[in-house]
This record gives C-alpha cells, structure tokens and sequence, in this order.
C-alpha cells in the first residue's frame, strides 16, 4: 500500500494550518453523516457542542478522541483524513468497516480550540482531570469510553517543537506512548498489546519518517486519561504529533499521522502485529527536549565595555491575533548551548549584536537585532 498516494487522495483539503476550531469542523461532519453516524454527546463549558462519530460493523472497536488540548489541531486533521478513507467505498475502506466499529471525537475541547489553549474555558487542563471529572468535557470522554466499551483507544495529541529523537538532532515528528498502568510502569497484557502494536507501526513508518519517531516518556500519572484508560484494562496508545523541517503548519505532520492511523489498523485487520515486541518498542529512541526553534552562535556582545563571543536562541510563541496564530520568536536561552539545535541555526562569525535598546540580547524580547556586517534580523530571521 502506497500510504503518500492515500494521503494525497483522501486529504481534507478544506482545513489547514494550526488554528482548527468547531466552526471549521462542522461542516465537514455534517457531509460526513450520511448515515446518522453522528451525535451531539455533550456541550462544553460554554455551550459548544461536542460530537461523536461512529462507523462501521466490525467486532474489534476502537476509541479516538483529539483536541483535547485545543491548541493540538494537527491529529483532527490527520483523522478527518482518515474518515475520508471510511466514507470512500473503496477496497481498504471495506475492509477496515468489517473489521471495526470506529467511535471518535474529532474535538474534545471546543472552548479550547477557539480560544487557541491549551485548556478549557475553565482554565483546566482536561489530561490532568481524568479522576476527579471535575469539566463537562472531561465526563463527556469517561461516558463515552464506559458505553462504547472500547478494544483499543487513540489519545490523540501535538507535541512542542523542543522535542527531538533522543540526541541525533533529528526532530520528533512523530512519537507514541503505551501509557504506565502503575507507578512501576510493569507491563501487563493490555499494556502488551499497545507496546506490540506501536512496535509494528513504528516498523512501518520508518519507511517514510526513517529517524524521526520518539517514544515518549511513560511516566504514571493516573490524572492523565491515557494512563486511566491503561489502568482501566483497554490497550491505549499516545499519539504525538511534532515539527517537521519547515513545516510549522503541520501539514507534513498531518500525513504522518495519517499513515500511523492507516498502519495502525491495517496491521491490527490483518493480524499483522509483532510479538514480544517490547525490546522493538523499547529500542524507539525516547523523546529528548533538545531543540529551540531559532539559535544564534558566535555572535559577539559588548558587555560593560568588554567584547565577549556567545550564543543565544529563540522560541516561538503561538499568539492568536485577529483569528490567525502568529508566530512571534523571542529569546530564550543565552549562553552555551552546546547539546542543543535550532531550526533555523545561524552563525555569526563574531559579528556584532545590537538591537533598538541595547548591545546585548535579554531574555523575553522580541528576536529583533542587528549584526554589524549589515544584517538585520526581524521575527527572528534574516530580514531580505
């Protein structure tokens, strides 16, 4: 199977980007519902409405939920992809409705999404609430995973751009998670079956992201829904969508998830998953926080009238200004930086700095400065 050529077929072009909120999404569902697969199951903090999608006929049935946390568009994009592949008639799309019943939540956190947060209209973070259940939201999940009584379940998230493949200075386009059940992290058979399983996709994206999966960190937290669900006996796996070169839109991003969606359940169809294959999951190298987004080196400072060669990097804040999000750089770490990479990395060659204040970078400012061979650098890049 030719999963770029799948992607390029069944890619939603109707959304994009970062800023993915329910007003893009509904009408998007509403074509999709051809067969009153789709329900209102809940409301948000402030009215929103939040839907399931279910399909298919099949015994084995799987969960998926994503934007949890609202700013993390990148996996709804992926699915609405993938759901395009359901609704497509085609040979794969038989196959997989025979084999699953799909029940999804393309956007958990309405609120969120509109908001461009991470949290809720209450401020709450809805991965850390899976006990107390104290958000609408957050009851809407536990309700929906306790009536659908899922086989597997697909938490479905983005993770920052700081993140790269252990030290190899590769970013960590893609990484996954079978969650701890216990502060131990033992595993057991559900826990297993996730491990095998992302072992198996691993083995099959490698093919189109050789070098660019991480395994993420399996810390227990049973605040966390990935964690609860692992405890609760259901075989979870964490999605974690990263930075591809160049592509802070994501939308390379999108069709590696895409592919980890399609892998994911032509592997399980097909009976195709790897056994024992704890050491194969094991051996994806771990997620390391190694990366700023803009680095500067052997730039050259003037501190109290001594001249000093240093390094400094920026770090994107995403702003949501007027209905689009913004990418504003502002420094972030001065000094060594040895062990880290950017981005965008830049040597100076002991030029100069200078900014419109002073002679030497401060941490939080804008990435606005100047060298002195007559560069000027806005937003943190070069300025043609």
């Amino acid at each position: 199977m030719d999963l770029e050529q799948l992607f390029s077929q069944y890619k939603e072009e109707t959304i994009q980007g970062r800023y993915i909120t329910l007003v893009s999404i509904e009408p998007l569902l509403q074509k999709l519902n051809t067969n009153n697969q789709l329900q209102i199951i809940g409301k948000s903090v402030l009215g929103k409405s939040i839907y399931s999608y279910e399909i298919g006929e099949g015994k084995t049935k799987i969960f998926l939920w994503s934007q949890m946390h609202g700013n993390e568009s990148t996996t709804t994009k992926a699915l609405f992809d993938f759901l395009n592949v359901l609704q497509s008639g085609s040979q794969l799309a038989q196959q997989l409705l025979n084999t699953f019943t799909f029940c999804s939540i393309p956007m958990l956190n309405p609120d969120g999404a509109t908001l461009y947060t991470r949290e809720n209209a209450n401020k709450v973070d809805l991965n850390r609430d899976s006990q107390a259940l104290t958000q609408p939201e957050s009851k809407v999940l536990r309700e929906v995973f306790e009536s659908f009584k899922p086989d597997y379940c697909f938490n479905l998230h983005d993770q920052r751009t700081i993140f790269g493949v252990s030290d190899t200075g590769k970013p960590a386009t893609l990484s996954f998670l079978a969650p701890s059940y216990n502060e131990e992290r033992e595993v057991n058979e559900s826990r297993l079956k996730a491990i095998n399983l992302i072992a198996s996709i691993n083995e099959e994206l490698q093919k189109y992201l050789p070098n660019q999966i991480g395994r993420f960190d399996d810390s227990f937290n049973i605040n966390c829904i990935g964690d609860t669900f692992q405890y609760l006996g259901v075989p979870t796996l964490l999605f974690e969508a990263g930075h591809f070169a160049n592509d802070y839109q994501r939308e390379e991003t999108r069709k590696y998830v895409f592919m980890a969606l399609i892998s994911s359940f032509t592997i399980l169809s097909e009976n195709d998953i790897v056994s024992n294959g704890i050491n194969k999951y094991l051996n994806i190298p771990q997620n390391k926080v190694v990366f700023y987004d803009l680095m500067y080196k052997n730039i050259k400072i003037n501190y109290d009238g001594i001249e000093i060669i240093t390094n400094f990097a920026a770090q994107y804040k995403e702003e949501l200004i007027e209905n689009q999000i913004c990418f504003n750089a502002y420094v972030s770490q001065i000094g060594d930086l040895e062990n880290y990479f950017g981005h965008f990395e830049y040597d100076a060659e002991g030029a100069l700095y200078k900014d419109d204040f002073d002679s030497i970078p401060k941490l939080n400012q804008k990435a606005d400065f100047y060298l002195d061979n007559n560069i000027k650098f806005v937003n943190g890049m070069i300025k043609i």
